[in-house]
């Protein structure tokens, strides 16, 4: 591990806004923030952009930015001490142990920006969109509560917007290039760091929130799911 990463993860231990792989915080968030205010989540948060953006543009509501990269959240953390937002905080620890984090109705959103689109079909179950990840969210959030998805994958936001339909969740929003839009909402114009890189060399953004249903459906659908992604991977 190179001099810099050390220092970065000493450095992460003193921040009071920094909690690796804590034990018994579920129903416990509020007390860290030190108010009621509504909760929303970063998942798979990288170097916090979104986690500190958006704690700039809502003080009414705390942030919780998730990764397991601590290399990655010591950047967010960093910023959120150095501009004095005390509604930002990071979790370390992996996105599929998510649920252990949180109590049930804790949370009212969550944001999945720029995640890895984990192309390959037999990867598709990492999807951070994939209706394994969306029954672990539905465990701590709250009824109605907005899932946000920003990515410059078409194969993600197609697969997303499957997932929407074939489980009946409610979109709200959908747009296959945002920066295309006359007015771009302050929360889409936050930029993390693989968005500059573009990685998809596919020139757009693309943006998806939905919420999901009172119970998601089982087995029969994710066999369906299943048949699609095959169906798709034969016609590729």
């Amino acid at each position: 591990m190179g001099q810099k990463k050390l220092i970065r993860f000493k450095e992460l231990k003193t921040f009071s806004n920094v909690l690796q792989f804590p034990k018994d915080m579920a129903g416990k968030w509020n007390d860290l923030f030190k108010n009621d205010h509504p909760i929303v989540l970063e998942l798979a948060c990288g170097k916090g952009e979104y986690a500190v953006g958006l704690g700039q543009i809502y003080p009414q509501k705390n942030f919780i930015g998730i990764d397991l990269k601590g290399n990655r959240i010591w950047v967010g953390a960093k910023k959120a001490l150095q501009n004095n937002l005390n509604n930002v905080a990071f979790l370390r620890t992996q996105i599929d142990q998510v649920a252990e984090y949180f109590a049930k109705d804790e949370v009212s959103e969550i944001w999945i920006t720029f995640p890895d689109p984990q192309l390959r079909m037999s990867k598709a179950k990492k999807r951070l969109t994939h209706p394994k990840f969306l029954r672990l969210y539905q465990q701590f959030l709250v009824a109605d509560g907005l899932i946000h998805v920003k990515t410059d994958s078409p194969d993600l936001y197609s697969f997303t917007k499957k997932v929407i339909e074939l489980y009946s969740c409610v979109l709200h929003k959908d747009s296959d290039d945002v920066y295309g839009q006359e007015k771009i909402p302050d929360e889409l114009q936050i930029k993390t760091h693989y968005e500059s890189l573009d990685i998809a060399g596919s020139s757009r953004v693309h943006y998806l929130c939905f919420s999901l249903p009172e119970r998601l459906a089982g087995k029969e659908k994710d066999d369906e799911l299943k048949n699609l992604l095959k169906e798709h991977e034969r016609a590729d």
